[in-house]
């Protein structure tokens, strides 16, 4: 089988990934035990270099239409996906060993996706801004002139210390409080019970985000949550998807 191709996005990192929609295909893959390769594009190459290999364009959170990562590039098939729930999908028909959406679940898995995400939209400047200081020069320079023009804000005034910043971290344990209420539905440690779907990495991925971008004590205070729940959340599905 020839390895498929994920391209994401570099940082300052040690293992470089850190973007939660670029490592949903990366645990899925490990978790179907398909072969893969990186291909690492900064933020301001994205554009030129997806224009390149003909990939179509995505909606950017703020509405616009641009070119994003996730991208993946299946040579077995000649297949070139964009938008990690798309890649999700394709992988699960493509390659249906190990399912992602058992029970025919994918309903189920999108509502609870959108439920969680419109939650996170309102909180998810702050770990934006997090997500700068770890990125290359090029890439944060980019990402920060983009965001301001998308946005029409300061990046300073997305989320600074004080009331704006204590909202965020309000409406980020309202979206962890949320999912809880969601989880607590079942038995087991996965959304679904004792099986793994694409609900737990949509979760994993998000932790791994704030794992990974924000500081180590605002990371903490995330992982306490809840007794512990999300940091073991986040390790479970990592193990399941060979990412330790």
């Amino acid at each position: 089988m020839i390895p498929l191709i994920l391209y994401d996005i570099p940082s300052k990192l040690e293992g470089n990934h850190w973007s939660p929609n670029t490592v949903k295909p990366r645990f899925i893959l490990g978790y179907k035990g398909l072969p893969f390769r990186v291909e690492w594009v900064e933020y301001c190459d994205i554009a030129p270099r997806m224009k390149e290999i003909g990939a179509r364009q995505n909606k950017l959170l703020d509405g616009r239409d641009g070119y994003t990562l996730p991208v993946l590039n299946d040579p077995n098939t000649g297949a070139l996906i964009t938008d990690s729930w798309e890649i999700a999908e394709y992988l699960e028909k493509t390659y249906p060993e190990k399912p992602i959406f058992p029970n025919q679940s994918k309903g189920l898995i999108r509502a609870f996706d959108a439920v969680v995400m419109n939650l996170l939209r309102t909180a998810f400047k702050f770990p934006m801004v997090r997500s700068t200081e770890i990125m290359n020069e090029r890439g944060a320079e980019y990402f920060i002139a983009t965001r301001e023009e998308g946005f029409k804000e300061k990046f300073s005034e997305f989320s600074p210390e004080g009331p704006k910043r204590d909202e965020h971290w309000a409406n980020l344990e309202r979206m962890f409080n949320t999912s809880k209420e969601w989880y607590d539905e079942e038995k087991g440690k996965w959304l679904m019970g004792d099986v793994l779907s694409y609900a737990d990495i949509i979760m994993a991925s998000r932790l791994f985000w704030f794992e990974r971008v924000l500081h180590d004590d605002e990371w903490e205070k995330i992982a306490n949550w809840h007794g512990g729940r999300w940091a073991k959340l986040l390790v479970d599905v990592e193990k399941e998807c060979r990412e330790v």
